[in-house]
């Protein structure tokens, strides 16, 4: 049975990606037409998101952390989940070894809907509702700038431990984006999991914006990827956990911080009343 494909950028390649984006957005704003106009903020938007993207490709690359010791982390992390009783990763694993075609399709749901999905929902936002737009940016790049901050600290992943058991489900249906050699530090950013964190942004900004009845099913979307990038031996519950903690106090700073802008902020009605004292003193 043939292999469904798998593509991922590496962090050249969005960086790449990213500066021939900005590279159009900035030519194109010095186009004064209609259509240059409209085109110019979704390439920028566009550039800005390959560019987070390349900056999680390239930090596990410049970890300098010893291999020894992520590997420690990693197995302290299984007994700790083993010692709370939770499910363990190996289970999920199984199916996805007794049905090939849900493990090929599960490490192309890991491979493609990451980067997609994200880019997708900034472009609806940015079109339908322009209003939300920077906040929802705004989380996504605070939350990434975190989580790289994190990822300093290396942390092996489930797949590399195999004296536990786990299985790189990627490697073995020939589909890994990294690589089927030996591994490098790429391979060492499992907390957390910016795959889960994006996810639930995802989600979030749907449900925010969206005023449809059916807005509910985006869940579907970061549910899939939990289990998606547990179940490939990509990342521990902890790491799925780690996303929710550290981008839970963005969420709710911003939601103060807007909050306090906004009392701050005079009503219209307020400014209008004001100019006109002003204008009629004067």
């Amino acid at each position: 049975m043939p292999h469904p494909p798998t593509a991922e950028l590496n962090w050249w390649q969005a960086g790449l990606l990213a500066v021939v984006l900005l590279a159009m957005a900035l030519g194109l704003s010095r186009v004064r037409a209609g259509w240059a106009q409209k085109t110019m903020p979704f390439l920028k938007e566009a550039g800005i998101v390959a560019l987070l993207f390349a900056l999680w490709q390239r930090a596990g690359q410049l970890s300098q952390h010893s291999t020894t010791t992520a590997f420690d982390r990693g197995i302290w992390i299984n007994r700790a989940e083993r010692w709370l009783h939770l499910p363990n990763e190996r289970d999920l694993q199984l199916g996805l070894i007794t049905h090939p075609t849900l493990g090929q399709w599960a490490n192309l749901y890991y491979a493609v809907m990451h980067l997609s999905t994200t880019g997708a929902m900034l472009f609806w936002l940015f079109w339908r509702h322009r209003d939300k737009y920077s906040r929802v940016r705004a989380a996504l790049a605070i939350f990434t700038g975190l989580a790289l901050l994190v990822q300093t600290v290396a942390v092996a992943p489930p797949r590399l431990l195999p004296q536990l058991g786990f299985i790189d489900i990627a490697v073995k249906y020939g589909q890994s984006v990294y690589g089927s050699g030996a591994f490098s530090a790429q391979d060492l950013l499992a907390m957390p999991s910016v795959h889960i964190g994006w996810a639930i942004v995802v989600a979030g900004a749907v449900i925010y914006a969206s005023t449809s009845r059916w807005r509910w099913l985006v869940l579907v979307h970061p549910l899939l990827t939990l289990y998606v990038i547990t179940a490939t031996g990509n990342h521990w519950w902890f790491d799925s956990l780690g996303s929710v903690l550290l981008l839970a106090p963005v969420v709710v700073g911003q939601i103060f911080y807007f909050r306090w802008r906004g009392s701050r902020r005079p009503a219209r009605g307020e400014r209008t009343e004001a100019l006109t004292v002003v204008g009629t003193s004067s």
